[in-house]
């Protein structure tokens, strides 16, 4: 009579793409599906190998999974099977890719906090020498009090090996030891006693606090089994934005744990790496020539955003200019008509030419961080923009918003931290945006003389220089105000994986463009066709003298130029006009008369619009005919001094006024729609107008 086996359940865990199921393979000597995406474990699958002494070992492959609170049905198989169904699985192998160790002990550490017997299979082990790692496998086991194997389950021979390359036999000669030690406790150190923990505790009737902590903060995702096993979970008072800030605060703490574990047992040594990754990173990762790489590599972005989008931008203008004027003259010239052509079609006009700046950006950054190489900028820069309360990651957004503001607000959403995010997002608008080119170029023109310096130097491009430069530091200043100024509990921890470089998945890149232009499209755009309406109404209705505008203009003798005139003489009256009127004894300070006011007013819906309604204030015709409306302008006379009216203390006010208002509609929009509240765009409207307003009546009493 043959004696009967003894035999144990284990479970196999682990982050995705960390070889598990290829581990699950060579143990079992089965044969699964394997590939290098998330979640390619969906069930639940068993496997029996056999021990030395004839124990068998009965493995399940739980799906892949980052943490025991879950965030995916995959993650939510996990939880239940180790937290509810205890009495199925007696032991945990996690296994742990040696390239990401750090992320990967997260899920190691929550098992450990449950009880259960666990032993830590750290695999590629053969990729130690090409990458330059180096591990204290002794000091890693007593630090944490458990059993730790260094594996390669991709090098491993099946179930029979014994002195491969694997070291899968070893593995499995060391599974008893995981049920005759005690592994270090992590959670009880945490602090996390305010959600009255006691209580859980006397309910449940049981002892395990991090099982108590587990079955509270994920009660809604094990709704079912909470209510047949655990009664009386549900009658617990649970606040959701409280259990979400203690959970962070948890998930700090690990990682504060697992860096002062690996800082005794694991190190990298890149002079000593030698894979393709790590010889690219000697370069990339350079203290001079990867700032030089990447800023190279930034320009020829940003250069793109402007060559590659004003093709498809100048076509989407002639689409809607062309559709535009077809209305006008098919349909009645009435309201209606001009509503729908001025208001409501110039509206969605102003959403949609946004769209290829949008899509060249978001597919930019989405290449970037397929490709790997977003980690690495972050890290080139975090050091630098720290101290003035921004991340490495907040660079990409500042030096897009040299293209257009409205994508780069979007591109901060990479950014995890909430503070760093919020700081990037209110402070890109400083940056020289495409929009103000023409104002910069017609202001310069026409106050800074065409000479050169030095024989080489242009004294109107220094000019253009100087301002992108003020933009630049204006945003760092303004960062490190507000960083001082917006209180958050968030401590910062640098912790950051560096992938490896790959070529990059197609279907990914277009779903992350297609998202964050749908996000523009329906959020910022439904903001920016509501202000074009409104901005159409003011500046096409007035009072009594606004509708007497045509027969007053006929009457006079003195304009060769009839056409222009009523429109001019329309704009003075209406609505807008008053506005204009009004608020020029605020603006009188500044060296602006009512002309310049209306301008500034208009340009509210695009920066670039000042140059056009002033065109239309002079009288020129042709918005286009830049010569002509610099001659205007040059003659024109201010009405309270008798002299001209843009003399260079008047120019070098409006360019510093332009340099740091915020004078666009759609970025206000897009901050709003980014920020979940109106709160912010108005604070960033009025610190941003507060600084322009003091900067330029500086600038133009001292100058005049």
């Amino acid at each position: 009579m043959t004696m009967k086996k003894k035999k144990i359940k284990l479970a196999l865990v682990g982050n995705p793409n960390t070889g598990k199921t290829s581990l699950f393979n060579k143990l079992t000597g089965l044969h699964k599906k394997i590939g290098n995406y998330p979640g390619i474990t969906v069930n639940r699958v068993a496997g029996i190998f056999q021990l030395d002494d004839g124990t068998l070992i009965e493995l399940i492959d739980l799906p892949g999974t980052y943490s025991l609170h879950p965030n995916s049905k995959d993650e939510e198989v996990v939880l239940k099977e180790l937290l509810l169904n205890r009495e199925n699985i007696e032991g945990v192998i996690v296994v742990a890719d040696i390239n990401n160790l750090k992320k990967n002990m997260i899920l190691l550490t929550e098992l450990q906090d449950l009880g259960m017997p666990v032993m830590l299979a750290i695999n590629m082990c053969d990729e130690m020498k090409r990458k330059g790692i180096e591990i204290d496998i002794g000091k890693l086991e007593k630090l944490l009090g458990i059993p730790v194997m260094l594996i390669s389950a991709k090098k491993a021979k099946a179930d029979g090996e014994k002195k491969g390359k694997g070291k899968i036999h070893a593995l499995k000669h060391r599974i008893p030891e995981m049920f005759t030690g005690k592994g270090k406790r992590f959670f009880e150190n945490y602090g996390l006693t305010a959600l009255n923990l006691d209580f859980i505790r006397d309910k449940i009737k049981t002892n395990d606090l991090y099982k108590n902590w587990i079955l509270y903060t994920e009660q809604d995702k094990l709704n079912e089994a909470i209510e047949k096993k655990f009664p009386y979970i549900n009658e617990l008072p649970f606040d959701r934005t409280a259990v979400k800030k203690l959970l962070q605060k948890e998930i700090i703490k690990r990682y504060k744990d697992i860096n002062e574990i690996l800082k005794e047992t694991y190190r990298i040594d890149k002079s000593k790496a030698t894979g393709f990754t790590e010889r690219i990173d000697r370069i990339l990762l350079h203290k001079y020539w990867g700032l030089i790489i990447f800023a190279v590599i930034m320009f020829s972005v940003f250069q793109s955003i402007f060559s590659l989008a004003s093709i498809p931008m100048d076509w989407i203008d002639g689409i809607f200019t062309q559709f535009s004027m077809y209305l006008k003259t098919s349909l009645p010239d009435n309201e209606l008509t001009a509503l729908l052509t001025d208001g409501i079609l110039a509206g969605i006009a102003g959403v949609v030419i946004f769209v290829p700046q949008i899509a060249i950006l978001f597919l930019f950054i989405a290449l970037l961080e397929e490709m790997g190489y977003m980690s690495r900028i972050v890290y080139l820069m975090d050091k630098i923009m720290q101290p003035f309360g921004l991340s490495g990651k907040s660079v990409v957004p500042l030096l897009s918003g040299t293209a257009c503001a409205v994508p780069a607000i979007m591109g901060a959403r990479t950014i995890e931290n909430s503070k760093e995010r919020l700081i990037t997002i209110l402070t890109t608008p400083f940056m020289t945006c495409s929009a103000r080119l023409p104002v910069y170029t017609i202001i310069i023109a026409l106050i800074i003389p065409e000479e050169k310096i030095f024989g080489m130097i242009n004294l109107q491009g220094l000019a253009l220089f100087a301002l992108y430069f003020l933009g630049f530091a204006s945003a760092l200043i303004s960062a490190w105000v507000l960083s001082k100024l917006i209180k958050s509990n968030y401590k910062r921890y640098f912790i950051l994986e560096m992938p490896e470089y790959k070529l990059p998945i197609l279907k990914n890149i277009y779903i992350t463009v297609i998202d964050n232009l749908k996000a523009f499209v329906f959020g910022a755009g439904k903001i920016i066709v509501a202000f074009s309406i409104i901005i159409w109404f003011l500046a096409t209705h007035g009072p009594e003298k606004f509708q007497q505008t045509e027969t007053d203009i006929k009457k006079t003798e003195k304009f060769s130029h009839q056409e222009m005139n009523i429109e001019a003489y329309k704009l003075e009256n209406s609505y807008l006009g008053i506005m204009g009127k009004a608020i020029e004894p605020v603006i009188r300070p500044l060296g602006y008369d009512w002309k310049i006011g209306i301008a500034l007013l208009t340009s509210f819906a695009a920066r670039e619009v000042f140059v056009s309604t002033l065109s239309t204030i002079y009288s020129v015709g042709d918005a286009d005919n830049e010569h002509l409306l610099k001659e205007k302008m040059r003659r024109e006379q201010n009405l309270f001094t008798g002299k001209p009216t843009f003399t260079f203390a008047v120019g070098i006010s409006l360019l510093l006024f332009y340099a740091f208002a915020m004078q666009c509609f759609s970025t206000l929009a897009t901050i709003k729609n980014e920020t979940k509240t109106w709160k912010w765009p108005v604070i960033v409207f009025f610190y941003m107008t507060g600084i322009a307003y003091i900067t330029a009546f500086i600038a133009y009493q001292s100058l005049k």
